[in-house]
């Protein structure tokens, strides 16, 4: 692990990789959401550069233009609220295994595009996690390349010129998704032992204590992406945002000009992070949840050990809009308070000093 001379003494013990994890995922395949209005759903997405891929009275399955059927799954449900996620699988057999760990479902058939079986877990925090496995890649749908781009000392682009489409940008790929939960340290430890994520970087709060953890797959001598699931200290489950990868720069910023004509609300960019160095740009949904834009993320091998990092409001990009307020600042309702309330008494992980720091840090 790469450790600053500069950050005190480790307070609380790491995330870190297991050694001998119940199976590897080898992707993200979905997320899963239940929204009152699927129309309005749909509406957003599919200006946000998704694709349906299916849609019934009850469930949306929305696509980007990869193999994956889906990559975002819309229940039909009385309240908005994120439910969980999907993670795929290399083997029947890691199936099998992850079917034999207390509170697991059977292995069950779906039949969302693609179809497939899974096995359906609850983390430590609540979360839905459906390990799949033996879905059908669809075929896939077809997006413009990156365009070429003229450079100090190499200019490959000589009488043409630069017109991206006025349109939203296709979405390739599902990201990341990044939560936040009370009980950091037993979550963190899950996904690590039973799916093998790997921590990439780790950022700490002035006491030493983690306070977020971007976790990639273990993909061995592939590089994966700098993170699949981060996990952020809060003082309850909730969804942050999820990211999702197009061609180029020219389509995160075409992306920003469609959603803002088209009426939806921004919430952050555009701009570049430092951990991940991805090109951003953030977008709520008609129920102020962010989704993601990006390109040009970093790729990791098994071998790059975890960084440690500080914890700032300087931290989270290299250039553009500093990070809003508004961007971290929790929904506040009664189930909120009773949440805080509880977990303030009852998590290992929280205290109210943590959550006057991280609300100072951020203020």
């Amino acid at each position: 692990m790469t450790v600053s001379t500069a950050l005190p003494l480790l307070a609380t013990p790491q995330p870190a990789r297991h050694p001998n994890p119940t199976v590897k995922a080898q992707r993200l395949a979905y997320l899963i959401f239940e929204r009152p209005d699927l129309d309005t759903a749909e509406r957003f997405l599919s200006d946000f550069g998704l694709v349906v891929s299916q849609r019934n009275d009850d469930t949306l399955y929305l696509r980007g233009t990869g193999p994956a059927a889906y990559c975002y799954r819309v229940h039909r449900g009385e309240k908005a609220r994120f439910v969980g996620f999907g993670l795929a699988l290399a083997t029947h057999a890691d199936l099998q295994k992850l079917a034999r760990l207390p509170g697991a479902s059977a292995i069950e058939h779906t039949r969302a595009p693609g179809g497939g079986e899974r096995v359906r877990l609850r983390d430590p925090s609540g979360f839905l996690v459906e390990a799949v496995f033996g879905q059908t890649a669809a075929p896939a749908l077809q997006h413009r390349a990156p365009l070429p781009l003229n450079l100090a000392d190499e200019a490959p682009r000589i009488n043409a010129t630069q017109r991206p489409p006025i349109a939203p940008p296709e979405v390739l790929k599902l990201g990341h998704v990044v939560l936040e939960v009370a009980d950091y340290q037993a979550t963190c430890a899950w996904y690590t032992e039973h799916f093998g994520m790997i921590p990439s970087d780790v950022q700490v709060l002035p006491d030493g204590s983690p306070a977020v953890t971007f976790m990639r797959l273990d993909l061995g001598d592939t590089p994966a992406d700098h993170h699949t699931l981060a996990l952020a200290q809060g003082f309850m489950p909730a969804y942050s945002h999820s990211a999702f990868e197009v061609v180029d720069a020219d389509a995160v910023g075409m992306g920003q000009r469609v959603l803002h004509e088209r009426g939806w609300t921004h919430a952050w960019g555009i701009g570049r992070h430092i951990l991940g160095s991805q090109i951003f740009d953030y977008w709520q949904d008609p129920w102020k949840d962010k989704h993601e834009h990006y390109c040009d993320g970093d790729l990791f091998t098994a071998e790059r050990p975890t960084g440690l990092h500080a914890i700032s409001p300087e931290a989270m990009a290299q250039w553009g809009q500093r990070m809003p307020r508004s961007f971290t600042k929790p929904k506040m309702d009664l189930a909120a308070i009773r949440a805080l309330l509880h977990n303030l008494r009852h998590s290992p992980d929280l205290t109210l000093r943590k959550l006057i720091t991280l609300a100072r840090l951020f203020a």
